[in-house]
């Protein structure tokens, strides 16, 4: 009994002393890592300063909101402003025009963005594929402004897509480009690859670079060419980069832009540029609206949510990458 007692006390000893060890560990880490911890502090309170307080001015959507009231003691409606909201006409085709310009901004872009990687990645000529990946990363630095103002002298009467067509006899006149709905969208669409392809393909070339390159050597010795290694070897390799960007960007769909819109667009296609950014614009600032214009805003994330977390329980279910 003597024997067994003194077993179980060493036992105990030794289970505090592992503890101990433990706690001391635990806390030189903490000691060794106290600038990482203090920019995670940091930045965590930045991000509750910026991001979620804010959140606080949704009740105005609630509210028949009015500066000189503030936040405490103006009207509240409930629903009114939404009601308002979604008997509008015009608000009902700008989120037309949002849906349409952003599906076909993440249709396009996403496509390219993976179809430039894999043919960068192809290019054998070390030299020349650091070339063309520089020139295709410096569109994403250009302002929107000077990306518009390129598009306006390149569409224009006397622009240089004007002149080619006229010379190749495939127009007989010049067109105005920007006075025709039916142009507003590919323009936006090609503005959007050309400013953001190069940028976009970034993470993919990361992607393509961490493929054990044996995988390559065997689909060689196996008789595949260029193009069978890209459909065999890269493609499925790239499947959860591609899975999670896909959900990342499905939930900005309705940020379909802003500054683009506002700057190619004018009287003759607001029919089709206007968005709800635009929108909250419009009667959040410019009509003194603001409740509306919140509830628009507040629409806008609600549907974001809605999209990430619908699509990412379809990829949950077929059994692909998710984010959570």
């Amino acid at each position: 009994m003597t024997l067994s007692s003194s077993n179980a006390e060493g036992v105990i000893s030794l289970d505090e002393n592992k503890v101990k060890e433990k706690k001391k560990s635990d806390f030189s880490r903490l000691k060794h890592q106290k600038v990482l911890l203090i920019w995670t502090a940091i930045l965590t309170v930045y991000g509750i300063i910026f991001y979620y307080l804010p959140l606080g001015g949704w009740i105005m959507a609630f509210q028949n909101y009015r500066p000189k009231d503030g936040l405490l003691h103006s009207k509240f409606v409930g629903l009114e402003k939404f009601k308002l909201l979604f008997s509008d006409v015009s608000f009902l085709r700008v989120i037309r025009n949002t849906l349409a310009m952003g599906i076909i901004n993440l249709i396009v872009t996403f496509v390219m963005a993976i179809v430039f990687a894999i043919l960068l990645n192809e290019v054998s000529h070390r030299g020349g594929k650091k070339v063309v990946q520089t020139i295709s990363y410096l569109p994403h630095f250009l302002s929107w402004i000077i990306v518009t103002g390129i598009l306006h002298d390149a569409l224009s009467g006397n622009g240089i897509i004007n002149q080619l067509m006229l010379n190749f006899h495939l127009i007989s006149q010049p067109i105005n480009f920007f006075a025709h709905e039916k142009f507003f969208w590919p323009i936006v669409a090609f503005a959007n690859v050309w400013k953001e392809t190069g940028w976009n393909a970034i993470i993919y070339l990361a992607a393509i670079t961490s493929i054990d390159p044996s995988l390559y050597e065997a689909a060689a010795i196996d008789g595949a060419g260029r193009w069978a290694k890209i459909k065999h070897v890269t493609l499925p390799s790239l499947k959860p980069t591609i899975m999670i960007l896909l959900l990342m960007n499905v939930g900005n769909v309705l940020n379909a832009g802003f500054e683009i819109q506002y700057l190619l667009g004018n009287g003759l296609v607001q029919n089709v540029s206007q968005t709800i950014d635009i929108y909250v614009l419009k009667w959040g600032i410019s009509q003194g609206d603001y409740s509306l214009g919140t509830a628009a805003g507040i629409f806008k994330s609600v549907v974001s949510i809605i999209l990430i977390v619908f699509f990412n329980q379809m990829a949950k279910r077929h059994g692909e990458e998710r984010l959570f």
